[in-house]
């Protein structure tokens, strides 16, 4: 199964570091997106910064929202990534806007009647250099969840460093071994209940 390239992810980095600024968020994207494409998922990295996203909680905002062509791109896709800073031990803002902007997929319907986000599978990916990584991720999950994106077991890869330092992610030379590790069986998860979803999707409401 997992050899069928049949499925697509998107990767919204939540950096607030605009293209084409090193960031730690999109090195971690990047590594989750590669980890998926051993497993037959093609994607594409986007930072959420670069487009002119506004904040509000409908599917479109007007005057220029950038949203609506990244949520295309998203209702497109079998896999959603988030990948985020910790800022004082929380999702950054630019993720939280984008969890504010998903809230409007409560009211939105499939072909089928079904809540616009079934049958995708939601990943988060988590970098910072102080404590929080557990409570990020469990913050975006259960957004994400709320709004009809199914989770894996093991859905959140993180790496933080030590409190206050001066060492990101992206100074490493190579990925540490036991987030390179957790990254893989996350994507791995990820890709199987994506790939079970392709197949037989959840039912329309009766």
């Amino acid at each position: 199964m997992d050899s069928i390239p049949d499925l697509r992810a998107l990767a919204l980095v939540c950096t607030l570091k605009p293209s084409p600024a090193d960031s730690s968020s999109a090195l971690m994207a990047t590594h989750l997106l590669d980890a998926l494409a051993a497993h037959g998922v093609s994607g594409d990295e986007v930072r959420v910064v670069d487009h002119a996203v506004r904040f509000g909680v409908t599917t479109d905002e007007g005057d220029g929202d950038g949203w609506p062509a990244l949520r295309d791109r998203l209702l497109e896709a079998d896999i959603l990534v988030i990948s985020t800073p910790i800022w004082l031990g929380q999702p950054s803002s630019v993720c939280k806007m984008v969890l504010e902007r998903l809230d409007a997929e409560i009211a939105e319907t499939d072909d089928r009647g079904r809540m616009s986000m079934s049958d995708k599978v939601a990943v988060v990916g988590v970098v910072g250099n102080e404590d929080g990584a557990h409570h990020t991720i469990a913050e975006c999950l259960q957004g994400l969840n709320d709004v009809g994106f199914s989770v894996a077991a093991n859905a959140g890869a993180y790496w933080v460093g030590e409190a206050m330092g001066s060492v990101d992610y992206i100074d490493h030379d190579e990925t540490p071994e036991f987030v390179a590790s957790t990254i893989a069986t996350t994507a791995s998860n990820a890709a199987h209940l994506a790939r079970l979803l392709r197949a037989d999707g959840y039912p329309a409401p009766e």
